[in-house]
C-alpha cells in the first residue's frame, strides 16, 4: 500500500473527536493568527497584483476576499488570501513540515468552508488534520529537502491542504488518496525567490493547488497512487539521490503534532530565522539600553548556518528584502528596542540612521553548543561599545517556539488586533475575536467571514483602482 493511501485511510478515520481538545484550541490561534496577518496584508502590492491578473470581476463567487468586501470562487479566494496571509512573513511555521503551515491551509478552508456553508467545527477539524499529514511527509524529508532549495511552505504544505480540503468535503479514502498523489504535481517554490513577492505566492498557489487536489478528485479526476514512492515520483525527484523514509510519516502519526511540539508563531513581522537574533538584541537593550547610534561600534550577529543561508543580506534593498536581512532586525532592534510591521513598510528601510548602523553589523554563523541539535534556532548577539565595553546576550529559542514556551494569549490577541485594524473598525475586530474563540459552536463559517467583510479603509479603498487598471491594462 503506498504512502498516500496510507494516509488517506488515516485522514477519513479522523473525527472532531479525534483530536484532544488542545489540538482544536491550538486551531483556534492558528485561524485568529493567520486571519489577522492576512487582513494586515491584504493591501501589500503582491495580493494586489494577484487579484488585478485575476481580474474576475465582483460577485464573482461566494468567497470573501480579505480586505475589502468583494467576492469570488473559491479557488481565486485562496490564491489571494493565501499570498496575502504570507506576504508580511508574521505568520507561523510547523517543525516537521519546515515551514509555514496555516498561512497555506486556513486561507483555502475558509473559502471551501464559506462555498458549501460547512460549521466551524468543520473548519477545525480540516485543520487539524492538515497539520498532521504535513507534518507527516515533513519527517520523511527534512531537513534535507528544506537545505537542497525547495520551499517547504509549498512543496509540503500542498499535502496539508489537500488533506485538509479532502477531510472538509468529506471525501471518501479513494478520492483522499487521488487529491495527495495528484498534490505531488503541484509541488512547487524554491528559496531563490526568498525576499521577493515571489515568496507568498508560493502560499497562495499553495493554498489554490491543495483545494483544486481536493475538488478535482471529488469530481473522479485521476492521479499515480504510487505517486510519492514512484521512481519518477515526489520523494526521488524533490530529494535527489539523498535517501528518505516514508515509514516516518506513519511512525509519528497520532501523536499530534499541532500539540506538542506545536506551530511557532511570531512577535516580530520578518523571517523567523531572524528572531533569535532580534530577541537577543532586545535583551541587550532591555539590560543595557537604549543605545544611540553613535555608541554601537560593532555589532556581531551569529545564528545557525541553515538559518544565515537565506537571512545574510548586509545591503537590503526593499521591504521585503529587509525582513530577510538579519543585520537589519538587529540594527532595528538594537536602535529602537523593536521590531514591528512599520519597519518593513514604504521606504523605512531606508532609513539613513539604521543604514549608517547596518554598516556595522556582521553577521556569521553560530559555532557554539546547540540547545537543540534537532531544531537549531540559538543565536548570540555581541555589541562592541564605543567605549570599548562588549555585551553578550545568547537565546536558544525564540518565544513561541513551540507549544511549551508559547507567546501569552493576551500578545496573541494584541497582535491580531493590530493587525486586522489596517482593515477592520474596532467593533468588528472584537466581534471577529469573539466569533474565533468559539469557532466549534458556529453554524457556518459565512458567519465569521461576513464579519471580516471592510466596507471602508485604506486597504479596500486601494484595492479598487489596481483592479481597474488591471482590467484595462
Amino acid at each position: 500500500m503506498g504512502l498516500a493511501r496510507e494516509l488517506a485511510e488515516r485522514v477519513c478515520a479522523l473525527a472532531y473527536e479525534s483530536f484532544p481538545p488542545q489540538a482544536h484550541q491550538w486551531s483556534k490561534v492558528a485561524v485568529l493568527d493567520t486571519l489577522g496577518v492576512a487582513l494586515a496584508g491584504a493591501s501589500e502590492d503582491a495580493p494586489r497584483i494577484v487579484e488585478a491578473v485575476l481580474g474576475a470581476p465582483a460577485a464573482a463567487g461566494p468567497c470573501l476576499v480579505l480586505g475589502g468586501a468583494r467576492r469570488a470562487a473559491a479557488l481565486d479566494a485562496a490564491l489571494i488570501n493565501g499570498t496575502a496571509a504570507h506576504v508580511l512573513d508574521y505568520d507561523n511555521t510547523a517543525r516537521s513540515m519546515g515551514g509555514h503551515v496555516s498561512a497555506v491551509m486556513v486561507p483555502a478552508l475558509l473559502a471551501a468552508a464559506e462555498a458549501r456553508g460547512l460549521a466551524g467545527r468543520d473548519l477545525l477539524l480540516a485543520h487539524a488534520a492538515g497539520y498532521e499529514v504535513g507534518a507527516a511527509i515533513g519527517r520523511c524529508v527534512n531537513p534535507r529537502h528544506s537545505v537542497k532549495g525547495w520551499h517547504p511552505t509549498a512543496t509540503l504544505g500542498v499535502f496539508a491542504v489537500a488533506a485538509g480540503a479532502a477531510r472538509l468535503l468529506g471525501l471518501d479514502v479513494a478520492r483522499t488518496e487521488t487529491a495527495l498523489a495528484l498534490a505531488t504535481s503541484l509541488a512547487a517554490g524554491t528559496k531563490s525567490n526568498f525576499g521577493t513577492m515571489t515568496k507568498p505566492l508560493h502560499a497562495g498557489q499553495c493554498a489554490r493547488g491543495g483545494l483544486m487536489a481536493a475538488l478535482l478528485a471529488e469530481k473522479g479526476f485521476t492521479a499515480n497512487p504510487a505517486a510519492f514512492e514512484h521512481k519518477q515520483g515526489f520523494f526521488r525527484v524533490f530529494g535527489g539521490a539523498d535517501p528518505y523514509d516514508p515509514s516516518r510519516a506513519l511512525a509519528g502519526w497520532g501523536e499530534w503534532e499541532i500539540v506538542a511540539p506545536g506551530a511557532s508563531y511570531k512577535l516580530y513581522p520578518c523571517c523567523y530565522s531572524t528572531h533569535s537574533a532580534i530577541q537577543a538584541a532586545l535583551n541587550l537593550v532591555r539590560r543595557h539600553g537604549p543605545f544611540e547610534p553613535a555608541a554601537l561600534a560593532r555589532v556581531e550577529s551569529r545564528t545557525h548556518e541553515r538559518a544565515l543561508a537565506h537571512t545574510d543580506r548586509p545591503n537590503p534593498e526593499s521591504p521585503l528584502a529587509a525582513k530577510f536581512s538579519v543585520q537589519y532586525c538587529v540594527s532595528r532592534a538594537l536602535l529602537e528596542g523593536r521590531v514591528v510591521l512599520e519597519h518593513f513598510e514604504g521606504e523605512a528601510w531606508r532609513d539613513p540612521t539604521v543604514q549608517a548602523v547596518l554598516r556595522r553589523v556582521s553577521a556569521t554563523a553560530y559555532t557554539g553548543k546547540l540547545h537543540d541539535e534537532d531544531d537549531p534556532f540559538d543565536a548570540e548577539v555581541t555589541v562592541t561599545l564605543a567605549d570599548g565595553r562588549r555585551l553578550t546576550e545568547k537565546v536558544d529559542r525564540p518565544l513561541g517556539r513551540t507549544s511549551a514556551n508559547p507567546i501569552a494569549p493576551g500578545h496573541i490577541k494584541a497582535k491580531f488586533e493590530d493587525c486586522a485594524a489596517r482593515v477592520l473598525a474596532p467593533q468588528a475586530i472584537a466581534a471577529v475575536y469573539r466569533h474565533i474563540e468559539s469557532l466549534e459552536d458556529s453554524a457556518s463559517v459565512r458567519a465569521l467571514t461576513r464579519l471580516m467583510e471592510a466596507s471602508g479603509g485604506s486597504a479596500a479603498a486601494a484595492r479598487e483602482p489596481a483592479l481597474v487598471a488591471g482590467a484595462c491594462s
